[in-house]
Parts: C-alpha cells; structure tokens; sequence
C-alpha cells in the first residue's frame, strides 16, 4: 500500500467522525464546463497588482474573495483553460486550484451531556490528567501571569480557527470575548461540532474544568461548517482577521498533506494555495501573533517529503508547517509519544499532552483499550474524552498566553515566545532534540519561572 492510500486508511480506521486530509486537486473525469475555485497569488505580497481584474475578466474568472494584504484571490471559472492563461500574466506568482482543509479529526473521542456530569459527584478536574501534567497539579497557576490573567494591560486573547465555540457552556462563557464566522451562510460562531469547544476548554476552561490558563480570553474564528471543510482563502482571511484583531495566540488544530507532483494533478497547481496559506501565517506572525498548529493523527514521518510520499511518486508535504509556528505532537499520560501521532526531525518543535488508550492499547487490534487516558474537555451540552494533536496544540497555545500574561501585551515577539517555550520543556526521550517530541514536553512551571 502506498503512503497516500494508507494515510487514508489510517484516518478511516482511527477517526470517528469526518477525515481529517487535505483533499484537493482534480476529480479526474470531470466535464470540462465544470466550475472551479482558484488561488491565484501576485508577486506583489501586500497587495493586488493594477490590472489584475482585466486579467480573470479575459480568463473567464469570478472573484469570490479578495486577500488584498496577501496579494491573492479566490477565484471561480469554468473555463478549462483558466490556469494556463492566468499563468501567461507577468503580474502572476502561482496560480492553480484551490483545495480544502479539515478539523484535524481525534484519533478517538467518547462525550457525555451535563446530566451524566452532574451525576458525577467528584470534580471533573480531576480528571484532567493533561492540565495537570502541564500546570505540574497546578503550580503554574501560583506563578505570575500563570492563570492567564495579564500582570498588567489588557486581556490575552487567543483565536481559535475551528468550529467554532459553544460561548453558552458554563465553563467558557466568562473566557469568551468574541466571535466571529467564515463559513458561507453559517453567520453564527457557535460551535455545531464540538471540536472547537473542546480546543477552547483545553486553553481556557474555568468550571467543573479547567484550562492550562483559565484566565485567558477565547476567541472563536469559525472557519469549519456542518460539511466540515473549509477552503484555504477562508483560513487564511480568519488567520489574517485575527492578527488584525490583535489577539495573542491563534491555534490551527486543522491540516492535511499536499502530494506535490502526483500523478493526478501538477505541482504547479498546488504550490499557489501552499503559498497563500504560508503568507497569511507569515503575515500573522509578523503582526506580533503567536501561530501554533497540530502536527497530524497519522503515525507517519513528516520530516521529509520523499519519507513520507513512501511508494507515490513525487512529494508530499504536511500543510500547514510554516518554520515560524509552532508545531506540536501529541504525549500521552505516560510521557509517550501518542500511537497516533505525527513526528519528524525538523517538523516537530515539541509535545504536549494529546492523551490515547494506555500502555496496554494495541492500535491494530484495538485490545486493550483505556479511556482515562483520552484528555476531558467541554464540548457543546457537556464533556468530552478525545485524544489527537488537535488536543495537543492548544495546550501549547495556552502556555504562550500565559507566557504573555506575564511579561505584558505585545512586549515578546512571537519568536520569543517560542524560544521561552521551546527551552522550558523538558527532555522526555533522547537528551537535546528528537524526532518525537522536538525540543521536549511543554512545562508551564518552567516557563514562568
């Protein structure tokens, strides 16, 4: 089996609910009348070139969105031959087809409802061996800036690009500062999935659970609706939003893989939406924003692109995995790396906890399955166990609010942030840098120390 076809069969055989791949590039057999989306992007990077309406006018395109401070478009046409006259133009960088991007769907989830929780007489936190594990049982808390709550100036705000957030459940309503929606028709940034809520409780949940800062502000950019994937333009006009908002922190728990030079499609008609999608992590970052994101739920060997197109021709690429974020495996609660978890020597800046079943799991048989292993969260009416990087990276997220917290707002550049978290983790395999884990597991103690 080659390394595309079995990435799809892992995630079939791992998630519960949607893919999480990238799917993108050509429906082979398609009429050639058919309409499609474009990216075309610019070489001038902060704006749209003079001219370029007349361009897609005599190409047969549609704008359908503009990302002026990128200096791309989404675009639609059925003209066969878009592409290759768009591509003719002087003004053009890469222009090709645009693809689709998905919640980075757990490797495994169980939820329950209020009722069931209120039927639980212990505190959930207890529960929450992940917070617990990143606080150190809480100490994090004592230190300043440690619950999220700035020493000085404004909240610190982190921006949750998913499903959106469930802003009624009663551990997030006092943390939620706002929302708002990129889905075509879906106005609303409430949470229909319960990923998104899920994520937020991981960062700032205060109630029967608890966040890694539960003093920091969530804010929903909700780019995912019921069919669940969402295009790049409208990613990277949420991530672009954000950064212009001021907020702290973005968390991308979303992604999938680009299979540059497959057989199906071209590399050139990939490398435009790849592009775009870098200049809005790059344009966020360079707004003073923290840009952390999840590694993926498919066991494979990101580190290079021929490792990991394994039997497929050609190359294929994690996406998103700009070097300026941070990107987060995912440990379970013995300091392991998860069975489901991406990895990669220079694709992996370091780990948090993203919970699995336990030691005695085996992923091929599914015996030996443990739930108190999965990491307990809110999610839209309730509570709910799930394990992914998806759970990983917003512990991250939050340990760069609190950083932030504590020196103040808009005092660290994003790399500081970074260099503070990426030397306060601590070595859980091979002493230095590894594969597995990157710099090593995320310590909120140490960072604040």
């Amino acid at each position: 089996m080659t390394i595309k076809k079995s990435i799809f069969a892992g995630a079939l055989s791992l998630a519960l609910c949607a893919s999480t791949l990238f799917a993108g590039g050509a429906d082979v057999g398609h009429a050639q009348s058919v309409e499609k989306k474009y990216i075309v992007v610019f070489k001038q990077e902060d704006k749209l070139p003079a001219g370029y309406e007349d361009l897609l006018k005599k190409a047969g395109g549609q704008v359908e969105s503009k990302l002026e401070k990128l200096g791309a478009i989404e675009v639609s046409s059925s003209n066969p031959n878009f592409l290759k006259e768009v591509k003719k133009s002087s003004i053009v960088s890469e222009a090709g087809e645009e693809n689709k991007l998905y919640p980075e769907t757990p490797a495994v989830e169980a939820t329950f409802s209020y009722n069931d929780a209120a039927a639980v007489q212990a505190d959930l936190y207890e529960q929450q061996w992940d917070i617990k594990q990143v606080t150190n049982n809480g100490e994090s808390w004592t230190l300043p800036g440690g619950t999220g709550k700035p020493v000085s100036g404004d909240d610190i705000v982190i921006g949750i690009i998913d499903t959106g957030i469930d802003y009624n459940h009663p551990d997030l309503k006092e943390n939620y500062a706002y929302g708002k929606s990129f889905v075509p028709n879906y106005p609303d940034p409430r949470d229909d999935n319960g990923h998104g809520t899920h994520v937020a409780g991981s960062i700032a949940a205060k109630g029967r659970t608890m966040g890694v800062g539960p003093d920091l502000k969530v804010a929903s950019y909700r780019v995912f609706g019921p069919s669940g994937s969402a295009s790049t333009a409208h990613i990277a006009e949420a991530l672009m939003t954000a950064a212009d908002d001021n907020v702290d922190v973005v968390n991308m728990s979303l992604g999938g893989y680009d299979w540059l030079q497959d057989p199906d499609y071209a590399t050139k008609d990939i490398v435009a939406d790849v592009r775009m999608f870098n200049r809005a992590i790059q344009y966020a970052i360079q707004k003073g924003v923290t840009v952390v994101g999840s590694a993926g739920n498919n066991a494979v060997d990101i580190s290079s692109p021929g490792k990991l197109s394994g039997n497929d021709k050609g190359a294929t690429h994690r996406s998103p995995s700009n070097q300026n974020m941070i990107r987060v495996s995912a440990g379970g609660q013995l300091k392991n790396l998860a069975y489901y978890s991406n990895y990669g020597v220079g694709k992996i800046d370091v780990m948090a906890p993203g919970g699995d079943l336990g030691p005695n799991y085996n992923p091929v048989t599914g015996v030996g399955r443990d739930n108190s292993y999965l990491c307990l969260a809110t999610v839209p009416g309730g509570y709910g166990f799930k394990a992914g990087t998806s759970m990983a990276a917003p512990k991250v997220a939050a340990l760069a609010g609190v950083i932030i917290a504590q020196h103040g707002k808009d005092q660290l550049k994003p790399s500081q942030v970074k260099h503070i978290i990426l030397k306060s983790s601590d070595d859980v395999f091979k002493p230095g840098y590894d594969e597995k884990s990157g710099h090593g597991l995320i310590n909120a103690v140490n960072a604040l120390k």
